[in-house]
């Protein structure tokens, strides 16, 4: 199977739900677990779709085995979460990026509702935390993360995810727009000492991409 950013993907009854946004993959085993589809006609947020449910992918749509109604129960990639904050950091006079100050709505006491009276929480603030629903060692790729060969240099970033049919395990990657090469270039799994959300890191040489063959789309 390949992913790439961008590809649209379906239900099984041909309905658009959206496209693949990223690959969520375990940097050791280079098992891919899941895809990220982003927010589409169906979907209206980003889902964490698990690799069981699809069906088959090519270069232009992703299909996956369930139909609309099936995928409503799916989980959102993020979820942010407010966490209130303890004693000493409530003493912060300013609220830095990220934190927020929750607004208490009461009614008034002898009084018409139309005059309903809002209080400030500002004994109470909380702080905002975003969390991505992937499994717990794995890593939610994304398409552009740089990869850098093992002398140092930025060789390219990815632009396609290449697993096998049978084990749903990375394959090959491909990549792009380095500093050294401008044309696509099919990287093996065993070339890949690390995987990181925004950067892959090899165990080879730009001098061992540069001999690899210019990747020719079959």
């Amino acid at each position: 199977m390949q992913f790439k950013q961008g590809t649209n993907v379906y239900t099984s009854d041909g309905k658009d739900v959206g496209a693949i946004d990223r690959v969520v993959l375990n940097p050791n085993t280079k098992e891919v677990t899941h895809v990220v589809v982003r927010k589409g006609f169906l979907f209206t947020e980003d889902k964490i779709v698990p690799l069981s449910l699809i069906a088959s992918t090519t270069e232009d749509e992703v299909r996956l085995r369930g139909a609309a109604d099936d995928l409503e129960s799916l989980s959102p990639f993020e979820e942010t979460h407010f966490l209130p904050l303890d004693e000493s950091e409530t003493s912060t006079a300013a609220y830095p990026a990220g934190w927020a100050t929750p607004v208490y709505w009461y009614p008034p006491v002898g009084d018409s509702m139309a005059y309903a009276n809002y209080e400030s929480a500002s004994n109470f603030p909380y702080r905002s935390e975003t969390s991505q629903n992937i499994p717990q060692g794995t890593v939610a790729l994304k398409e552009g993360a740089r990869v850098v060969a093992a002398d140092g240099e930025h060789v390219g970033s990815v632009k396609r995810v290449y697993t096998s049919a049978h084990t749903d395990q990375v394959t090959h990657l491909l990549i792009a727009e380095g500093l050294i090469f401008k044309d696509h270039k099919l990287v093996p799994v065993s070339w890949i000492r690390d995987i990181q959300e925004n950067e892959i890191q090899l165990n080879v040489g730009a001098d061992m991409l540069n001999a690899l063959p210019e990747f020719q789309q079959p």
